[in-house]
């Protein structure tokens, strides 16, 4: 398997992890709500209510890496091309939640531009064929 291949389940997993914190200041309301969690997250202000937007774009975030990645590997685009490219969004994506919990804001919108351009020069990379 190659390592774009690999940085989809990678990627995956980073969006599974992003719930760790959303769930923390859920319980931090009294109890993790599994009846209603949804609306139990519309209460979660400060870190929590960050910590439930990074979770939130991270799932938005994934599917158009995952096409991307599947456009490149079906168009045999450049494989180290691809493989900078897949390491680079995952530095950011996991950079992302961190820097959005932490309330920096240029910061934050700097390094999800780098997991979005990421995105689109996978999507590009066969017109380099």
């Amino acid at each position: 398997m190659t390592f774009p291949l690999a940085s989809i389940a990678i990627a995956f997993v980073i969006v599974l992890l992003t719930k760790a914190p959303v769930a923390r200041a859920m319980k931090e309301l009294g109890k993790y709500d599994s009846a209603e969690p949804r609306k139990q997250q519309a209460q979660l202000t400060g870190w929590g209510g960050r910590a439930l937007a990074a979770h939130m774009n991270s799932i938005e975030a994934f599917p158009p890496f995952a096409a991307a990645v599947l456009v490149g590997h079906v168009t045999h685009a450049d494989i180290s091309l691809a493989t900078g490219l897949c390491a680079a969004f995952l530095l950011a994506r996991l950079a992302y939640p961190i820097i959005y919990i932490a309330g920096t804001g240029t910061l934050r919108s700097l390094v999800w531009g780098v997991g979005w351009a990421a995105t689109l020069a996978l999507f590009l990379l066969p017109l380099l064929n």
